[in-house]
């Protein structure tokens, strides 16, 4: 008997029909993807195999069986043996998952105990001894401390140890690996890899990222408005699609062996889905670069290969060979340092960085979380002030919040007012500069959604009523009303799906280019980074460890720690793949 069985499924919330019509198998210790846009109705075939539909309201059809049970047809109580004990889920958010008021270990021991009636000492130990399993150094400790405390990486290896916790046959990933950056997602894919080996347990893997994907199933099944459009073997699918829609889909995905490619104008395109999802418009363009030619092995580049070099603080202009702009500096900063709390416990975010950001060049910046990024982007907006150092703007001194330096936020759901209209949060920095105007103002918001792709009727609509991608084009136009010169865009395709991605990172390039702005585009995903920049820059521990011309960057990387992170991209090839987490034998603490 297979481990997870679904025959025509269908779940219906209301008039919509999220999956329609759904088949296929899980074999016992093997690997599946579910793959698709965001609304593809991955997560919720998550939830329909452990009857979280339930109750909800949801109209649920077809036959679901898990671990030999008839999922639709179970009392309560064989649900909840079911849960736990033949599968477990792990959410894509480990913060809304974990009770912020509890210690870890405590609540992996709760769920131990509910499951097996294990005495508290039991659990406890129980709890301890999964912790230690997904990687979790001095587990004993650290099984006492409370969510915040643990960094994101290590929130979702909690997760994934409270799944363990029962030895489920079934383990259900939810996005597991969203919004973390290159090395955490490699280790937590890695320790996905090991635990299925070792226990022997299956994986239903639910992405919207390809090249995860490749990373970690034997199978995958293309989603596209709750259907399945494609279905088999993952190095097959990857290598040869079939569907038109799969071929579209993996052609959008950013690739970090791609050369950037700057086009003259912006090329109208739907993306994969053929039509906008949610409403939507339609993408400004899908990044460029073809099929993949071999993306960049961990082996490809070792230390020995390339002449060490002593990356400098300073993020140079690009020159001659840089392929960027020859436009005057607009943005320079001079020995930026930001320090955090004192005496024994200040922490120094920024260490001495200095870069010169020029008229109509994008300046890319990444690294691990925790590396100073988004709080040298701050700094940059005057969001937050520099503890040393000096920011000019045009060669005058910029100091707090100038609207010549404008922010798109990471998040554009908590950077916008829950209780106010898109139309009135894009107003905001107009009112804020002494327009008095209403009726000018209103025109002037209308023409700012028109521009980046939405609607003059949304000026009353509210954020909740926006897909991901179009609250991301909010928070473009309440950034360009104060009409910028630089832009600094902080994580702005963080967690977004491939295509809604490509139609962001569009929109920035086709702006970029009629308004000769420049960007700083500070982001953890290196495929991205280098599809958007002319020069990058590397940053570790508040320091920036290397900075060029973004091929140059890429195709040599001069630090050991930039070989690091390529060597961590995901690939989709699933042999390289392997290959790769077999070189990864000291990945970083996470």
């Amino acid at each position: 008997m297979s481990l997870v069985e679904v025959t025509d499924l269908t779940v219906e919330f209301g008039s919509l029909r999220a999956v329609d019509g759904l088949s296929f198998r899980l074999e016992e210790g093997a690997a599946l993807a579910l793959v698709g846009e965001s609304g593809s109705g991955k997560s919720t075939v998550a939830g329909a195999l452990l009857g979280l539909h339930r109750g909800t309201g949801a109209r649920v059809g077809g036959t679901v069986r898990v671990a030999g049970t008839d999922v639709r047809r179970a009392s309560d109580e064989e649900l909840r043996r079911l849960r736990g004990a033949g599968a477990a889920m792990v959410f894509q958010d480990p913060l809304s998952s974990l009770d912020p008021y509890y210690a870890i270990g405590d609540q992996i021991a709760e769920v131990h105990r509910v499951h097996t009636r294990a005495s508290r000492r039991a659990a406890r130990a129980r709890a301890v001894e999964v912790l230690d399993r997904v990687g979790i150094p001095d587990a004993a400790r650290r099984s006492r401390s409370r969510p915040h405390e643990f960094s994101g990486g290590m929130r979702q290896r909690a997760l994934i140890a409270m799944a363990l916790a029962c030895e489920p046959g079934l383990l259900i990933a939810d996005e597991p690996t969203t919004a973390l950056d290159v090395t955490v997602q490699a280790q937590i894919l890695d320790l996905l890899h090991t635990l299925r080996e070792e226990t022997g347990m299956g994986l239903l893997l639910v992405t919207h990222d390809v090249g995860v994907a490749a990373e970690s199933a034997d199978d995958v099944l293309v989603m596209r408005h709750g259907r399945a459009v494609e279905h088999g073997p993952v190095g097959a699918v990857l290598a040869a699609p079939r569907e038109t829609y799969t071929r579209e889909l993996l052609a959008a995905v950013p690739r970090v062996d791609a050369v950037r490619t700057v086009p003259a104008a912006a090329a109208p395109s739907d993306g994969p889905s053929g039509e906008p999802a949610a409403g939507d418009p339609p993408a400004d363009g899908l990044p460029s670069g073809g099929p993949p030619s071999g993306d960049l092995a961990a082996g490809d580049l070792a230390a020995g290969d390339l002449p060490a070099a002593g990356a400098s603080d300073d993020v140079p202009a690009a020159g001659a060979s840089g392929g960027g702009p020859s436009g005057g500096a607009v943005l320079e900063a001079t020995g930026l340092r930001r320090v955090f709390g004192r005496g024994k416990r200040a922490f120094t975010a920024v260490d001495g960085i200095s870069l010169t950001v020029r008229r109509g060049e994008t300046l890319g910046i990444v690294g691990e979380s925790g590396s100073g990024k988004t709080t040298l982007g701050r700094m940059l907006v005057g969001l937050l002030e520099p503890s040393a150092g000096t920011i000019r703007y045009e060669g005058r001194p910029h100091t707090g919040v100038d609207p010549a330096v404008q922010m798109v936020f990471q998040d554009p759901v908590s950077s916008l007012n829950p209780r106010r209209s898109v139309g009135e949060s894009i107003a905001d920095p107009l009112r804020a500069r002494g327009d008095r105007d209403e009726r000018g103002i209103h025109a002037r918001v209308t023409g700012l959604l028109e521009r980046v792709g939405l609607d003059a009727a949304h000026y009353d609509r509210y954020p909740h009523e926006f897909s991901g991608g179009q609250r991301q084009r909010v928070g473009i136009a309440r950034a360009l009303a104060a009409d910028p010169r630089v832009i600094v865009c902080d994580e702005p395709v963080s967690a977004l799906d491939v295509t809604t991605q490509a139609q962001v990172v569009a929109l920035l390039g086709e702006l970029q280019r009629e308004l000769g702005l420049a960007l700083v585009f500070i982001a953890h995903d290196l495929a991205v980074v280098r599809q958007v920049s002319d020069r990058v820059a590397v940053m570790r521990e508040g320091r920036v460890v290397e900075s060029g011309p973004a091929d140059e960057v890429y195709d040599a990387p001069r630090d050991p720690y930039t070989r690091q992170l390529l060597a961590a991209v995901p690939a989709l090839d699933p042999e390289l793949a392997a290959a790769r987490r077999a070189a990864r034998h000291e990945p970083l603490a996470v």
